[in-house]
């Protein structure tokens, strides 16, 4: 099993060998049976679900080849082959492990110690190339046998296992449509012959593959500078987004490599594109074909809107024939009309997903199809399978029963966030919050090695970023935005937080005093609520914007006009906005807390000792007198902040809007009326 394991994390880690969770590695042994204390044959196979690169013993499903092969003796054949996934679990040994995929044939009866099955781009390319048969007798001689196309189960194992048992020179074998498959006596020779086929394959496209496989460039279509790449693409980003979320919400992902922008910029593009995906694993990522933008690069973004929204009405009523054409009474209901892959030439591919994962993936795999078309094309005619075989995949029963098995989505999935000043304190507190609800998080704040830190401790790239954002500047705010939507696809939720506190009297408050108050919290609010509305808008996805006011914006507190006049500024443009905004679906809400002194950025900044010395008490006390003046007795901490984002931008509140809830354990003379 160390062998295996260590077999699969290296193959799976280069992505020249295999995709991200593609293919599968397996290995046969002997143990004791712990009942009958007799030597039992056994399969250690990759479950289903896992992924090569990461993979660990408890990922493995653990079979009897005894009851393996007897499994051959009851196969009711190949319309019903579906059958044999449920007798799988009859042939688990003790707990079984990890649930057995629909390879695990492939694997069990193929007479080989171990089995390799893998997705490279140079192998699918032979395997979709119309002559893809007469080009591996070409490249590989009879060490490598054709497999005409056949649908992942238990008949394909049958029939792997009478290739390798007619041809008993052979190292593996091309599946048409699909991939690879190896074999060897031990593990080292398993994966030294699927590295061998790899290889020879993409050596024999590099020797024999034309020059220009996608044909001539199209000058109108090659990319833009980068600056202007990105920044077309981030105004593109939330209408796209929309598009792909007009059934369920949509995390998204854009990529703008060499391998996409060459692609776009092809005269072969349109045609490959309408052809789609051909492997398994590609398309049911990808969709069975993308939505292409056919305007060149320099088309003015108004322009691309307005065809975006043409072409997401085409894409729809095509994907809804597609699936009328091949669904069957017993076929699982349609899962969404919207494409996963959006290509605009020029600018690059945004590819969308349930979360940033499987988006990111998504776009992992139109990489992967790219290259294969390339060499499929480079030496012969790129020919998927066809889209019936495509839909017998893609609305599976075995596939469909997967997708049910997945967890329940948390409250926030499928949402991006950005919150201000989130490096810290009450910020810091929310963005942790909402990352552990589901939500993808922008950490904005003005120090960005202290927001990346933030953004790094919920997770990494896949689930929050850290951004720079000085809110009292237009084009900051704005340059945050483009980063959001360019990680993320868009934005939904929005949380005004960034502050900060001057603890003055009247005539020792300066002009200066002033006016930095309100850049960064009355100016700083209206700009991020202005630029996160335009984006909301485009979206017509509704979302939230939240304000962390204070209970300062209706309490006259001592020795603090600045702050205390800001924060009733920045109260009042919740109401305004919600207002303005809710024709849109946009809540606009606030939060009013009492002092929060654990862990705020505001207070270790001075703030503190100023109100210390406002009230006459110790700074290390500040925070027990705060609570000992309210009604319930009880010192506010960021989380409670927190948790109150939380409630107001869940599904429980859906009709709420122009609210401002106090958390301040009850400051009587801060009771709304």
């Amino acid at each position: 099993m160390t062998d295996l394991i260590a077999r699969s994390n290296r193959l799976g880690a280069d992505p020249k060998n295999t995709n991200y969770a593609g293919g599968n590695t397996s290995a046969k042994g002997t143990e004791t049976d712990p009942v009958t204390g007799e030597p039992v044959e056994l399969l250690w196979v990759k479950g289903s679900g896992g992924d090569l690169g990461t993979l660990k013993p408890e990922g493995l499903a653990v079979l009897r080849m005894d009851r393996m092969r007897a499994l051959v003796d009851v196969y009711p054949g190949v319309d019903r082959e579906d059958e044999m996934v449920a007798a799988f679990d009859y042939c688990l040994h003790g707990k079984g492990g990890a649930a057995p995929s629909i390879d695990t044939a492939m694997h069990g009866l193929v007479d080989a110690a171990h089995v390799d099955h893998l997705h490279p781009d140079a192998g699918i390319a032979f395997a979709t190339a119309k002559d893809g048969k007469k080009l591996t007798k070409k490249a590989f001689g009879d060490k490598v046998v054709w497999v005409p196309w056949r649908r992942p189960g238990f008949q394909l194992g049958l029939d792997i296992a009478a290739i390798k048992a007619k041809n008993p020179q052979a190292v593996g074998c091309i599946l048409g449509g699909h991939g690879i498959t190896a074999w060897g006596d031990t593990s080292e020779e398993a994966e030294a012959n699927s590295l061998w086929i790899i290889e020879t394959a993409q050596a024999y496209l590099d020797a024999n593959g034309k020059a220009a496989p996608l044909g001539r460039t199209r000058a109108k279509y090659q990319a833009l500078p980068e600056l202007d790449r990105r920044a077309k693409a981030a105004a593109l980003a939330p209408t796209i987004r929309g598009l792909a979320s007009t059934d369920k919400p949509m995390v998204g992902h854009f990529t703008d490599s060499d391998v996409v922008l060459d692609f776009l910029a092809s005269a072969k593009a349109p045609k490959l594109a309408e052809l789609g995906t051909s492997c398994p694993d590609h398309f049911l990522r990808t969709k069975v074909k993308p939505m292409l933008v056919d305007l060149p690069a320099d088309a003015p973004v108004e322009k691309v809107v307005e065809r975006l929204h043409e072409l997401h009405e085409a894409y729809r009523a095509d994907y809804q024939a597609y699936y009328d054409a091949h669904a069957t009474a017993d076929s699982p209901a349609i899962r969404g009309a919207d494409p996963l892959i959006v290509l605009v030439p020029g600018v690059g591919m945004f590819s969308f997903g349930a979360n940033k994962q499987t988006a990111r993936v998504a776009g992992e795999f139109y990489v992967n199809a790219i290259n294969v078309m390339r060499g499929a094309e480079s030496v012969s005619t790129y020919t998927p399978i066809s889209d019936a075989e495509k839909f017998r995949i893609e609305y599976w029963a075995l596939e469909e029963a997967k997708l049910q098995r997945m967890p329940k989505p948390k409250s926030h999935q499928g949402r991006i966030a950005l919150v201000t000043g989130a490096a810290s304190g009450i910020g810091k507190a929310i963005a942790t919050r909402l990352a552990a609800e589901g939500a993808c998080v922008v950490v904005a704040d003005l120090d960005l090695e202290k927001a990346q830190a933030a953004a790094a401790e919920l997770g990494g790239a896949d689930v929050a970023i850290g951004v720079a954002a000085n809110v009292a500047d237009a084009d900051a705010v704005q340059a945050a935005f483009d980063e959001a939507v360019l990680a993320f696809g868009g934005v939904d939720l929005v949380v005004n937080n960034a502050g900060l506190s001057l603890s003055k009297p009247l005539l020792e408050t300066t002009e200066k005093d002033w006016d930095l108050q309100h850049d960064v919290m009355a100016k700083g609010s209206f700009l991020v609520s202005k630029i996160a509305a335009k984006i909301l808008i485009d979206q017509k996805l509704g979302g939230d914007i939240v304000y962390i006011s204070s209970k300062n914006s209706v309490f006259a507190g001592p020795n603090n006009i600045a702050y205390s006049a800001t924060k009733a500024d920045q109260a009042h443009q919740v109401r305004l906005l919600a207002v303005e905004l809710g024709e849109h679906g946009v809540r606009v809400n606030g939060i009013n807390p009492d002092g929060v002194v654990r862990g705020s950025g505001i207070f270790a900044s001075g703030w503190g000792a100023n109100r210390a010395a406002t009230y006459g008490v110790k700074e290390e006390d500040l925070g027990q007198f705060y609570a000992n003046r309210t009604i319930l007795k009880r010192e506010v901490v960021p989380e409670n902040v927190a948790d109150a984002v939380y409630v107001l931008t869940g599904p429980e509140l859906t009709r709420t809007t122009g609210l401002h809830i106090p958390v301040d354990s009850g400051v009587a003379a801060a009771f709304l009326r």
